[in-house]
């Protein structure tokens, strides 16, 4: 097994659960850590044990972001090569993120700030804390706010107004202001971490293929024009349709019983 410098723990019901780990610094991120993140999330996509991964962090964060000391002290001194290498490969998380057939469930139980809030956002579920919060940190500390994907991510969930605001002020966002302007799926009081795994567990007991399609989909869509994403949902669904999880259903339905999806 690869060893990683964050938890990464696969359960028997499909579920894996990614903890950052450095609870010291609000579970910062290093050059280390950005690399093991682009691989995992690639290598998943071939892991047939985990059917849906949850992303939380340790202690009070959920991630501040890249390490002032590890990371920006390093790349002050660095070749311009050397931080457009970091500047793509910080990017490569987020794209194989959003290229993962399998759904990423955020359990937010803390500050979300910088490339931490991106994280999240990448996710295709965020479930805050009550007293958690975003803050898409980057022009504070002199850097563009399109960052990681931000730019072309945040506009699509939240509209463009708000997340030029967010990008351009970054100011903190509240859980409850989150879930008003959908960057927020659910708010929950307390420990964040068991309403996300029951999501987590809902997603996995169901139709895999189903689920990986319809991401796949949603994403894809973005830049076409009508007839072209009608065009596209015709051959997705009928490929759909014939396919196992389909009948299952349909056979399910037949005998009065729960259908056993098996994700093909």
């Amino acid at each position: 097994m690869r060893d990683y410098d964050f938890r990464f723990e696969r359960n028997s019901d499909g579920v894996a659960v990614l903890t950052l780990d450095r609870p010291e610094t609000l579970n910062s991120l290093t050059f280390d850590i950005y690399g093991q993140l682009e691989r995992l999330f690639l290598d998943l996509e071939n892991d047939d044990s985990v059917k849906v991964v949850v992303l939380t962090g340790q202690g009070r964060g959920f991630c501040s972001g890249g390490s002032v000391e590890d990371i920006i002290g390093p790349l002050l001194e660095s070749e311009l090569d050397d931080t457009l290498a970091f500047t793509r490969m910080t990017g490569a998380v987020v794209r194989n993120m959003l290229r993962l057939s399998k759904p990423i469930v955020a359990a937010i139980n803390g500050v979300a700030a910088g490339a931490g809030a991106v994280l999240a956002l990448a996710s295709d579920f965020r479930v805050m804390a009550a007293h958690a919060k975003f803050a898409f940190l980057f022009t504070r500390v002199g850097l563009t706010g399109a960052d990681m994907g931000a730019a072309w991510l945040l506009p699509k969930i939240v509209g463009t107004g708000r997340a030029m605001e967010l990008l351009m002020l970054g100011d903190k966002v509240t859980a409850g202001e989150a879930l008003a302007m959908g960057l927020a799926n659910r708010v929950v009081d307390g420990d964040v971490l068991p309403e996300a795994m029951a999501l987590a567990r809902r997603l996995a007991a169901g139709p895999g293929l189903a689920l990986a399609m319809t991401k796949k989909m949603v994403w894809n869509e973005w830049p076409m024009d009508l007839e072209a994403a009608i065009e596209q949902e015709a051959q997705a669904q009928a490929l759909l349709l014939r396919a196992h999880d389909h009948r299952e259903f349909y056979n399910a339905w037949m005998e009065k019983r729960d259908p056993r999806f098996l994700g093909r």
